[in-house]
Formats: structure tokens, C-alpha cells, sequence
């Protein structure tokens, strides 16, 4: 695999659990990265931890790692480049795609290691990382 040019986004993030019969809440769509998903079970939604109202069910302190594409939806492997090392090095994820690109959220205790997991095995950190 070709090494894979990343980012940090500088917001720290929430996974929230809400009921899957409510409206999508408008806080969640209040800043530039959020994911939402509905199944049967519930609705899922990633946003800035900042946002998130106490009484939300959420885990916060995730910071999220942009692959930084466009890659094509049929590229094979691009995943696992970047689970590999996260995996070796310790460091959970919860893997996040769009038409073009990937994200990969890590607890933001481990975001150190997580960057230099990822630079060990060959990927390029695009800019520094902000705190």
C-alpha cells in the first residue's frame, strides 16, 4: 500500500446514542465534521464533544484522524494499512468513511501514539497537530 498523507482535526469529539425514533438534533450539525447514522436501534452521531448536551447518552474525548484523499470507493486495503499499526501499537479505533475520504476516530489519550504509529509505518503527517 502507498503511503497515506493524514491529518488531525483539531475538534475533539463525541460519540452519542440517541433513541432511533428521534429527529436528528440540530446541535449536531452545528460545526464542519459530525457522522450521523440510523439504524433500527439507534441513532448514532459523531460531533464536537462541545456540543453534546449532558443529558445525551456519549463517550466523549475522540479526536479524529483524517486520511486525506479523494480515494477511489473500490481502492482495497486502505483500511487495514492504518488498523495495522493502531492495532500494534495498542491504540483503539472506530473507522469513519465518506464518498472519497476515510477518518479514523481514537481516544485522545492515545493520540500520540496513534500519530506515531501511523508515521512508523510509512504514512505522512500533512500538518502538526494542535492540542
Amino acid at each position: 500500500m502507498t503511503p497515506v498523507p493524514f491529518e488531525v482535526l483539531d475538534e475533539p469529539l463525541a460519540v452519542c446514542r440517541l433513541d432511533s425514533s428521534v429527529a436528528i438534533p440540530a446541535w449536531a450539525t452545528a460545526r464542519p465534521f459530525f457522522s450521523i447514522t440510523r439504524t433500527s436501534d439507534e441513532l448514532s452521531v459523531i460531533c464536537a464533544s462541545s456540543l453534546v448536551p449532558a443529558e445525551v447518552t456519549a463517550a466523549g474525548g475522540w479526536r479524529a484522524i483524517k486520511l486525506c484523499g479523494p480515494f477511489d470507493l473500490t481502492v482495497v486495503g486502505l483500511m487495514l494499512s492504518v488498523a495495522e499499526p493502531l492495532a500494534a501499537a495498542g491504540v483503539s479505533m472506530l473507522p469513519v468513511a465518506t464518498y472519497e475520504t476515510d477518518y479514523v476516530l481514537v481516544p485522545a489519550a492515545q493520540l500520540d501514539a496513534a500519530v506515531d504509529a501511523l508515521k512508523g509505518a510509512g504514512h505522512t503527517l500533512q500538518r502538526p497537530v494542535k492540542d
